[in-house]
């Protein structure tokens, strides 16, 4: 019988064990996908202005110079892809930059937004799309002024080297 008593105790302090182990591996794999879910919102859940009225504003209030991204319908994703779409984009443009998305196909812009999208590309010498301008602009006198900073396009190598390079432009002296 006692025999049987240190078996049964065996028994309850190896299931006790086993299960403590499980939860304590399902407690982490639940913060594991928590964690990449988390990260993974947050480098989709960019706020693109389409509203260069609102840019201003925006850059303005907080002090940040504007990423101006011309695209279109027909240009390649690289940029978008392998930049925007990455957590590491997502936290910088966040302290460093106000967001502005300017689509040159969008059919759904009015006449008035598809001319002053056209003028902005010409003016900042826009060739190749996709391609980024970092601006600041200020208004007086219901007049905007543009103090371009640089325009980058496509960098292989990813968000980092894309982001290093965008930073050289941002900040020169540094």
């Amino acid at each position: 019988m006692i025999k049987n008593l240190v078996e049964l105790k065996y028994n309850v302090n190896f299931v006790l064990l086993t299960n403590q182990i499980f939860y304590t591996m399902i407690k982490k794999l639940l913060l594991l996908i928590f964690f990449l879910g988390s990260v993974t919102f947050q480098a989709q859940n960019l706020v693109w202005k389409t509203s260069m009225d609102a840019a201003i504003a925006a850059s303005n209030e907080e002090n940040k110079p504007m990423l101006i991204f011309f695209t279109s319908s027909s240009a390649p994703n690289n940029l978008q892809n392998e930049v925007f779409k990455t957590p590491d984009f997502a936290v910088w443009s966040r302290d460093n930059v106000i967001l502005v998305r300017l689509d040159l196909s969008d059919m759904n812009a009015s006449d008035l937004d598809k001319e002053q999208n056209v003028k902005l590309k010409n003016a900042f010498g826009v060739e190749n799309l996709p391609e980024v301008c970092f601006a600041n602009a200020s208004v007086r006198k219901s007049k905007t002024t543009f103090q371009a900073l640089g325009k980058i396009g496509y960098k292989p190598g990813g968000a980092k080297v894309w982001i290093s390079e965008s930073e050289a432009i941002l900040h020169p002296a540094e």
